[in-house]
């Protein structure tokens, strides 16, 4: 596995230059046929691309602003390891207003994904209440005390409905922002799971009320903790996470 294979999008296709953010994958600036894309090396098996490939072109259709897969000559979404989508440009959310206008693109990603298949190899935040692996996940390698914080966490989301959860919406380089769309970019995290993992937002953009947004904050607190296990970041995150 390796870049080689960008060649499958035309003999023309190269790398231009490595983009920051990447951390379970190898990620850089391309042009294939003779148009700015960004090209994803990574690890993930064929069937948990072609669910993101899916999703995307899903997402697409109707209508949200996604970096959707350019397919190689042969009409292929991804080959050994490698995913072009199209490049979104923008900015990051900056103010209270663009948040609210992030907590809205969540909403109806999440309108739009009801009912949505697990993606292969993933637990969502209520099935990691009886199992301890999944995917990047592995509960067995962080302390039993956090990890019954977490659960408790989660717990509190039992019975609510599904859906397709982005993942890491809270990470201003994971939006690209114009006067006209909010862009969603980098779905290496996302999965089938309960929406409040998405809305846990800066200001309150999702305008969670009550103890919805303690619900939301700690229950996502807990996930990039344990999606992240053990760096300084988790390491963070799971302090955020209040003790039984």
């Amino acid at each position: 596995m390796g870049w080689e294979a960008l060649e499958l999008w035309g003999k023309d296709a190269v790398r231009i230059e490595r983009l920051s953010g990447g951390v379970a994958n190898d990620v850089w600036s391309v042009r294939v046929h003779g148009r700015l894309a960004v090209g994803r090396l990574g690890t993930r098996s064929d069937a948990d691309l072609a669910w993101e490939a899916d999703l995307l072109r899903h997402l697409d259709r109707e209508g949200l602003s996604v970096p959707v897969p350019i397919p190689a000559t042969d009409g292929s979404l991804f080959a050994d390891g490698i995913m072009v989508m199209e490049y979104m440009d923008g900015g990051p959310p900056e103010t209270e207003d663009d948040w609210r206008r992030v907590a809205e693109t969540l909403r109806e990603l999440h309108r739009l994904t009801r009912g949505w298949k697990q993606r292969p190899g993933w637990r969502s935040s209520t099935d990691l209440l009886h199992t301890e692996t999944g995917t990047r996940i592995n509960l067995a390698t962080m302390p039993p005390d956090g990890v019954a914080r977490c659960r408790a966490a989660w717990a509190r989301l039992i019975g609510r409905e599904t859906s397709v959860v982005h993942g890491n919406p809270t990470n201003p380089g994971n939006i690209r922002m114009t006067a006209n769309r909010v862009a969603l970019i980098d779905w290496d995290e996302s999965h089938v799971d309960v929406p409040d993992l998405d809305l846990a937002l800066p200001h309150n953009a999702a305008s969670l009320e009550g103890t919805a947004y303690d619900v939301a904050a700690q229950a996502s607190a807990a996930w990039e903790a344990a999606v992240c296990w053990d760096d300084d970041y988790a390491i963070r995150r799971l302090a955020e996470v209040r003790a039984v």
